[in-house]
């Protein structure tokens, strides 16, 4: 009763307002008409609160998503299955299912009145032009009376989740010669040619195991050497993503962080597709792995889903450098293609860059050229200082041994790609 008190609407405290002040008046001036009056006014909306607040409606609310992951863009249907499962009949209901904004305005529906063994259906669309993972749900139920007097709320406890993965795109079948597995020109014949001794050491990178230090590779050298563990014949390759906020410029589905998240899905995507086993870094993952100082779930191989689900829920950081989000990774078997999609980077990023791609892996760079994504008089003034770090960025990776591709604002991934193979063919 006291929260059907607390659910008196406007109309209602009117009413209630209203029926006092006729009360007063009619005791003043001794109209007894008047005072039928006010104590109806009052009467009416303290009514209305008892039977609403005496409703017992055992709804049952099922809700299924159908698909419960799409592309940007694609639509998505909810479908709400309601039945009462209680004896007593119920009046007016307003059911509002709540929903995040991108995907559209919130649906609500009125029923006038809810019988015993009472069954409905009800489905609407959603459809979002961002990616991420969204919360549908969960359903209120307002009931009220027949005059609007009183309106009583409830909260359904279950909702359901929507992912929405960025738009993946068909590559071109290139050669990016960093193979390892199968057969044929790509497959490796030798374990080196200067002996066994070079093929199984590298150089000491930070967080290595001292464990591990190959002390005559080192002393012949003059650099701290360590051991490498034996690697299968099997094509690896690592992806890094840059999703720092001073790497990219413009705003939703047309910003370069957005090209940046579809490109590293698409290149996963046809990765995994032919056999690589593909790990991605600069994702939610590697940030909850600095945080909590654990690399276990970055060196993990990841399934086509896993990758969707991961650049689904990818957001800007405010990371200065590209060194810590590189160095938590510590591959077990070291990869044979390294893919960066970065934008502008300085000097101590290249450095940290060439670190993480080792002697032996391809190198292949997606630059981001972010002058071309900005807009505005801010746009205008940085776009000078942007395009000359761009410029700066790609010769010192192409001098460091990087297949660089520069992409600017409108450019096709799959044009791109073909670009930086060593042969391209097909559309696979």
């Amino acid at each position: 009763m006291r929260q059907a008190l607390r659910g008196l609407t406007t109309r209602g405290r009117a009413f209630v307002a209203a029926g006092i002040t006729a009360s007063l008046c009619a005791l003043l001036l001794g109209q007894k008409d008047l005072l039928r009056v006010g104590v109806l006014l009052v009467a009416l909306p303290l009514v209305a609160a008892l039977v609403v607040g005496r409703t017992r409606l055992r709804l049952q609310v099922r809700r299924s998503l159908s698909p419960d992951q799409v592309p940007v863009g694609t639509q998505a249907t909810v479908e709400l299955a309601l039945s009462n499962q209680g004896r007593m009949p119920a009046g007016l209901l307003l059911l509002e299912d709540r929903i995040p904004y991108v995907l559209g305005h919130r649906p609500r529906f009125v029923v006038d009145r809810v019988s015993p063994n009472w069954k409905r259906t009800v489905t609407y669309p959603i459809k979002s032009d961002v990616r991420g993972l969204f919360q549908v749900g969960p359903l209120m139920l307002t009931v009220a009376d027949p005059f609007g007097l009183v309106e009583t709320s409830r909260t359904f406890a279950r909702s359901q989740h929507l992912l929405v993965t960025p738009r993946v795109q068909k590559l071109p079948e290139v050669r990016l010669g960093s193979d390892r597995a199968g057969s044929g020109e790509n497959r490796p014949r030798a374990i080196a040619a200067a002996g066994e001794e070079d093929a199984t050491v590298r150089e000491y990178r930070d967080g290595d195991d001292l464990r591990r230090v190959h002390w005559r590779s080192t002393a012949r050298r003059g650099s701290l050497m360590v051991r490498r563990e034996e690697q299968p014949w099997q094509s690896r390759c690592s992806i890094f993503l840059d999703a720092r906020t001073v790497s990219h410029h413009g705003h939703g589905p047309s910003s370069s962080l957005e090209w940046s998240v579809s490109a590293a899905a698409s290149i996963g995507a046809d990765r995994i597709h032919r056999g690589y086993v593909t790990t991605l870094l600069g994702g939610p993952t590697t940030l909850s792995a600095i945080a909590h100082r654990s690399s276990t779930a970055v060196h993990q191989p990841l399934t086509t889903q896993q990758l969707l689900t991961e650049c689904a829920t990818v957001e800007e950081h405010k990371y200065a450098e590209i060194s810590p989000l590189l160095t938590v990774d510590r591959h077990v078997q070291e990869p044979s293609l390294a893919i960066a999609i970065v934008g502008a980077c300085s000097s101590d990023d290249i450095v940290t860059l060439n670190r993480w791609r080792t002697g032996q892996a391809t190198g292949v760079a997606l630059l981001l050229d972010a002058a071309t994504w900005a807009a505005g008089a801010e746009g205008t003034e940085k776009a000078g200082r942007l395009a000359t770090a761009t410029d700066v960025t790609e010769q010192e990776l192409r001098r460091n041994g990087w297949r660089v591709a520069r992409v600017r604002r409108g450019d096709h991934l799959p044009t791109v790609w073909s670009g930086l193979g060593l042969r391209s063919g097909r559309i696979a």
